[in-house]
């Protein structure tokens, strides 16, 4: 047992060596003074793993479970994800050791963890990411191998598993659960070439069998089962021949869209076939991150399974709020690049408009329905004929002329322009009506000129092709003003603020707070917006200073710093708060929060109080209101960690 005296005295060593940058030396005798926090980090920085793991030992051994986690996410803050994650595992917190694992490239270590915190899907993604980078890895393909297998996935795991290079190790390795995958899908033949393979390795069959590790269905929720799998939750939409239902996937766990064919009987049955058939086609050759990504497609539904886009539409979104410029050019140029790779493939959207515009967990605009898509050699025109939307379709598509690449650009245009001004403009021959800078006073001609070129009536007079126009359009900048219809029409409803006093820029509070808010609402006459304005003294002003340097989108944004009035004003939330919201969060949104706080951290700050009254949905999007009372730092930080272990639990 180590008295006093030695600890002090291995704990004044210690400071003396890290001063000195010897880094190991200072966290040996850091853990002799039985400081095994201080000692975890400084072993990091040496990079010594082993005296690291050691120290991680000591941790969970020394600390309570509390302080544990505190030092697990101080390590993982400042960038060892390694240490954080065996912490984090250590003490049985598997979501935080994924995203510690993951946010190192451990990619492997990161799947194991995911899957222990009931996450499988999450850790395919990690492992399918560090493929892309590195396809040679054949740690990682084995890994995601074994993981499709054990969740059923078995046609999956064996094109992955067949992928590994022959003088690998983990081909030997991989043998065992090949074969058994092989015999599970009827490939009895291939399956018996393998035990040949096997038997000159001396490898006895001892990989555990797939139904061992399959995931016990999901509990039913009272929907009918399709196609042997997909639960269905609600029906979306409804066409003539078509049916979108919201489904779970009962073997992967995933939330997706589910959209069957039908009204075959009808006339027109077959065309309808045809163009279900013609999406499926497109979709499977689209791997792009703004198109809606195709999960499978079942032919004797026919059923097409696409991701779930929690975001809803941009029909939706624009009937429910205005957009600002600068969002808006931002979904434009996304459907944009979407096009560009699938005219890179020969495929023609033929109907780009609000509707098949939708949204994923983030905010992230995704181009959908490619049914009405031609797929082809783009050196020539599609068919002619009326395919699309009216009001999004090119000129030449109007006069029933052959569709071309152009036609797309066009389609684009006018979702761009409907964004901007609320309507969408028809083809342009002298000028552009409505044109965006008589509806927004930050716009100007440069920006309807760059609108203007993608709504040509002469498709020769339109960009080159969609990176051209994509380009062209972030060669300036956009505004980010919101700028409302009602302020466009110069007629403001009547507003519950409480007006400003004449000449001065800030109303008076709105929500004076109930005695314990750290801030008072108030609304900025001069950018129209709603603030909050928070007394300055050096603990706040330290506070609001991190969520400045952390600068991540779903954080509140520091916006001034008022010297006259010794005061701070802070970016009021926007949205709807999640305590007065039905919808839960999905683990893409508690992703990007983790992401947020971590930057926080990061920047030696903290929240404090993520709780449903600080947490905002806004634009599709989880954004995080300032903090109502400040806690303590260190505090804080475990709360923040406890709150999202609870976002990710729900």
């Amino acid at each position: 047992m180590i008295t006093e005296a030695e600890r002090v005295e291995h704990a004044a060593a210690s400071k003396r060596l890290e001063e000195a940058c010897d880094f190991r030396g200072a966290s040996v005798e850091a853990l002799l003074s039985a400081d095994p926090r201080r000692g975890a980090l400084l072993a990091a920085l040496a990079g010594d793993e082993k005296l690291a793991d050691l120290a991680v030992d000591q941790i969970v051994f020394a600390l309570t479970n509390d302080e544990a986690r505190r030092a697990a996410a101080d390590l993982a803050v400042r960038g060892f994800g390694r240490q954080a994650g065996a912490l984090f595992a250590l003490l049985g917190a598997h979501a935080e050791a994924g995203e510690a694992f993951a946010a190192v490239g451990d990619a492997c270590r990161a799947a194991r963890s995911l899957e222990l915190a009931g996450r499988p899907a999450d850790g395919a993604r990690a492992l399918e990411a560090a493929l892309r980078m590195r396809p040679g890895d054949a740690a990682c393909r084995l890994e995601l191998g074994r993981l499709l297998a054990r969740h059923s996935r078995t046609e999956a795991a064996v094109k992955t598993l067949q992928q590994l290079d022959p003088a690998s190790p983990e081909r030997v390795q991989s043998l065992p659960l090949l074969r058994r995958c092989l015999v599970e899908i009827g490939l009895e033949e291939a399956a018996r070439t393998l035990r040949e393979e096997m038997d000159r390795h001396g490898i006895a069959d001892v990989e555990p069998t797939i139904e061992e590790h399959a995931p016990a269905p999901a509990a039913g929720q009272g929907g009918a089962l399709l196609l042997g799998r997909y639960e269905t939750v609600r029906e979306v939409a409804v066409t003539p021949h078509a049916r979108v239902l919201e489904s779970i996937d009962r073997i992967t766990g995933e939330r997706v869209a589910l959209k069957l064919l039908a009204g075959l009987d009808h006339e027109g049955g077959r065309d309808a076939f045809l163009r279900f058939e013609r999406e499926a086609r497109a979709l499977a050759q689209l791997r792009h991150p703004h198109v809606v990504p195709l999960r499978a497609y079942h032919p004797e539904g026919p059923a097409i399974v696409l991701a779930w886009m929690s975001g809803g539409s941009l029909a939706e979104r624009l009937a429910r709020e205005p957009i600002a410029p600068a969002r808006a050019v931002e979904i434009a140029c996304a459907v944009l690049a979407a096009l560009g790779e699938a005219h890179r493939l020969g495929i023609l959207h033929r109907d780009v408009k609000p509707t098949n515009v939708l949204f994923d967990d983030v905010g992230a605009a995704r181009l959908s329905d490619f049914g009405a898509a031609h797929l082809g050699d783009l050196s020539t025109t599609a068919t002619a004929g009326a395919i699309g939307t009216f009001a999004y379709m090119s000129p030449e598509q109007r006069l029933g002329r052959a569709a071309s690449l152009a036609s797309d650009l066009y389609g684009a245009g006018v979702l761009l322009g409907e964004i901007l001004t609320g309507k969408a403009p028809g083809p342009v021959t002298d000028r552009l009506d409505p044109a965006p800078s008589s509806c927004h006073p930050d716009l100007d001609e440069t920006h309807d000129a760059l609108v203007a070129r993608l709504l040509q009536d002469d498709p020769r007079k339109r960009p080159s092709d969609a990176f051209e126009a994509r380009r062209q359009l972030q060669s300036v900048r956009w505004p980010e003003r919101v700028w409302t219809r009602a302020q466009r029409a110069s007629a403001r409803p009547p507003s519950s603020r409480v007006a400003a006093p004449q000449g001065a820029r800030l109303s008076a509070p709105i929500d004076p707070g109930d005695g314990r808010d750290v801030a008072a609402r108030r609304h900025d006459t001069w950018l129209d917006r709603d603030v909050l304005v928070i007394p300055r003294d050096e603990p706040t002003l330290t506070r609001a200073a991190a969520f400045a340097r952390a600068a991540h989108p779903s954080l509140p944004a520091v916006l001034r710093l008022d010297t006259d009035e010794n005061t701070i004003w802070i970016a009021a939330p926007r949205g709807r708060a999640l305590a007065d919201a039905s919808r839960g969060v999905s683990p893409g949104q508690v992703a990007r929060l983790r992401e947020a706080i971590s930057a926080l951290h990061a920047a030696h700050g903290a929240h404090g109080r993520l709780d449903p009254a600080h947490l905002y949905w806004h634009d599709g999007e989880i954004v995080v209101a300032y903090p109502r009372e400040l806690v303590p730092l260190e505090e804080a930080m475990a709360l923040d960690l406890a709150a999202l272990a609870r976002l990710a639990d729900e």
